[in-house]
C-alpha cells in the first residue's frame, strides 16, 4: 500500500512541477514562442516524461490560461463580494489586492493581453466571470449609488474601464515608463506601491458629483 502512496505522491509533484514551469514559460514567451522542451528545461525534467504528462502543448496552455484567469479574477470575485465593507473600501482594497498580485507575477496583464484574444469567450465561460461580477455585492452597491445621487451616473462599463486601465496598463508598459522616466526597478516599484493610494483617490474624484 505504501508503495502506491508514494508513486502517486510523486506523480502529483511532478504534474505540479511542470504546470509551474509551463506558467513560466508561458507567461514570459506567449502560447507560439514557448516551446515543451523550454518547460521541460525550466521543470528539471526530460522531454519525454512532460509529454508523458500532457500529450500536448496545447493541452497544457489550455491548463495554465484557465488558471491565471482564475487567478487574476479571484480577487475580484472576493473583494466585490464582501458585504462588510463599504463600496469606498472596496475600491481602496481592490486597489491595494490587484497591485500586490501584479508584484508577485508582473508578465500576468501582457499574457492575458496577447493571448485571450483568440478564446476569451470559451474562458469567460468556464469561470463565469460575467455573472460574478454584474451580480456582486459591489456592483449593487455602485448603482444605488447612483440611484441616490451620491456618485455620478457614470456606466459601470466606464468605471471598470478606467479602473483597470489605472491598474494594469503600468505593468505593461513598463520598459517606456522607466526608460522615459530613467528610473530602476525599485525606483519603479516605490511608484507603483504609491498608487495604492492614489488610484482609489482618483477613482472618487472621477466618482463625485
Amino acid at each position: 500500500m505504501k508503495p502506491e502512496k508514494e508513486s502517486s505522491e510523486k506523480n502529483i509533484s511532478t504534474e505540479e512541477k511542470i504546470k509551474s514551469a509551463a506558467r513560466i514559460v508561458f507567461h514570459q514567451k506567449g502560447f507560439a514562442a514557448a516551446r515543451t522542451r523550454d518547460i521541460a528545461e525550466e521543470a528539471g525534467i526530460n522531454l519525454a516524461l512532460l509529454n508523458y504528462y500532457f500529450r500536448s502543448k496545447e493541452k497544457l496552455f489550455n491548463i495554465v490560461m484557465l488558471e491565471t484567469f482564475q487567478d487574476f479574477f479571484s480577487s475580484i470575485f472576493s473583494v466585490f463580494n464582501d458585504v462588510d465593507t463599504s463600496l469606498e473600501e472596496k475600491i481602496e482594497k481592490f486597489a491595494s489586492n490587484y497591485i500586490d498580485l501584479l508584484f508577485r507575477e508582473p508578465e500576468i496583464p501582457l499574457f492575458i493581453v496577447n493571448e485571450i484574444r483568440n478564446n476569451v469567450g470559451e474562458l469567460m465561460d468556464k469561470i463565469n466571470i460575467r455573472n460574478s461580477v454584474f451580480n456582486s455585492e459591489f456592483v449593487k452597491q455602485y448603482n444605488k449609488a447612483i440611484k441616490e445621487g451620491r456618485i455620478r451616473n457614470l456606466s459601470f462599463q466606464h468605471f471598470m474601464m478606467n479602473f483597470m486601465g489605472l491598474l494594469i496598463f503600468p505593468f505593461i508598459a513598463k520598459p517606456l515608463f522607466k526608460e522615459i522616466n530613467g528610473l530602476s526597478d525599485v525606483q519603479f516599484n516605490k511608484v507603483i506601491e504609491e498608487r495604492k493610494q492614489l488610484i482609489p483617490v482618483w477613482l472618487k474624484s472621477i466618482m463625485t458629483v
